[in-house]
Order: structure tokens, then C-alpha cells, then sequence
């Protein structure tokens, strides 16, 4: 693997080969272990705490060290997460983790954006309606995004209008918010992939501000 770019954290696979299937079973269980179910509840009580959003949390996990990402399991990403906040915000320091956990506990890297102050207004109206045509930014934000690297620059169509929600490239960067329009904008999968596909289509969530008209 080449190097990964900071802006565009190794969560971000879409699109990426030589990682094998995806491994998956309909009889899996929520938990295959107990510690797992420990791991969500300390990230839930974390979370609450110390009033973390759904922006922060991801990229919370998205600024783990790539190898330990790519080698660590769905609920150790949340046990990173869970302990990554709880230092941030001063719940235990480092030391009185470590002592805790009996020796060295792997942390994700600092954030490298700080707290966004002027968000601007919030966006009551929708730019686009279903059927318009539509290209995602080519932007590589430094920080947390919910825009897939792997649609950025493509052009889609809108099939839904899904609302005004809180834009998560803000929310995980401080206490500031603003709300806008979001679509579900549906992609040709052969754009997408360059792998010829036919008559299959990727559908995702996108915030208006990550959107210009075709």
C-alpha cells in the first residue's frame, strides 16, 4: 500500500483493492464476545459524558494509526475511540489508562483541525431537487468528512431529498453547528469503479455543501 494521505484516512476504503472479501454471515451475532458489548457501553457512557456528537466519535477512530485499523476488529475500533475521547477531554490522562490497563494502550493520533468557530447560517432550502443532476466537490478536507473519497469529483443524479441535518465536517470539530439539505444521490457504478459494470448503481448520502450542479 502507498502512503495514505492525512485528509483521507485509511477508514476510507471504498474503492480500494487487495483487501479480500469482505467476510460476512446472516447467522453472525451483535456480540461474538463479551467485551465487545463492554466496549459499546464504555463508548456509550464516554460519549454521553462528555456530550460527544456523531461527527467527533467517527473521527475519533478515523485518526487511528492506519495499521492498527486495518489489523483491529469493528468493536476495538469503538474501544480506541471510547479511550481516545475519555483523554481528550481530560475524563483519565494517558498514565492512569495505562497503569489501568497494565501497560501501553493504543490512542488515535491528534486531531489536525481545530474547533470551527464561523460556520455561517444555516441552509433551510434545498438546492436541488430529484431528478437534478449533480457533481460531488473535489475537496480533500484535513479533517472529519461523511463525503466518500471514492465520489468526490463524480457526477450523480438525485433520488431523494432527505431532509435538513447537521453538517458532521463542522459538528466533529467543536461545539458550532450548522444544518443543511441533504440528498441521497444515486452513481453509475461504472463510473465509479472503471471496472465496466453495467446497470448497477451506488446510492449515498450526501450534505448540500459537498454538492454543485452538473
Amino acid at each position: 500500500m502507498g502512503m495514505v494521505l492525512l485528509m483521507d484516512g485509511i477508514h476510507d476504503l471504498g474503492g480500494r483493492q487487495g483487501f479480500g472479501e469482505v467476510g460476512y454471515s446472516p447467522a453472525e451475532p451483535v456480540f461474538c464476545h463479551r467485551w465487545e458489548a463492554v466496549a459499546r457501553a464504555l463508548l456509550v457512557v464516554v460519549a454521553g459524558a462528555v456530550e460527544v456528537s456523531g461527527g467527533e466519535f467517527r473521527h475519533s477512530i478515523e485518526r487511528m494509526e492506519p495499521g492498527h485499523y486495518l489489523t483491529s476488529s469493528y468493536y476495538e475500533h469503538w474501544l480506541t475511540a471510547a479511550a481516545t475521547l475519555a483523554v481528550e477531554h481530560g475524563l483519565v490522562t494517558r498514565s492512569e489508562l495505562e497503569t489501568r490497563a497494565g501497560g501501553r494502550f493504543p490512542l488515535s493520533g491528534p486531531a489536525l483541525v481545530p474547533p470551527v468557530a464561523d460556520v455561517g447560517p444555516d441552509v433551510d432550502a434545498p438546492r436541488f431537487a430529484v431528478g437534478d443532476r449533480v457533481q460531488v466537490r473535489e475537496c480533500h478536507p484535513p479533517g472529519h468528512t461523511r463525503c466518500p473519497g471514492y465520489v468526490r469529483g463524480k457526477n450523480g443524479t438525485v433520488v431523494r431529498v432527505d431532509g435538513i441535518h447537521s453538517v458532521p465536517d463542522i459538528e466533529a470539530h467543536g461545539t458550532a453547528r450548522r444544518r443543511e439539505p441533504t440528498y441521497s444521490v444515486r452513481f453509475d457504478a461504472a463510473d465509479l469503479w472503471r471496472d465496466g459494470q453495467r446497470g448497477v448503481w451506488v446510492h449515498v448520502d450526501v450534505w448540500d455543501s459537498y454538492l454543485e450542479r452538473s
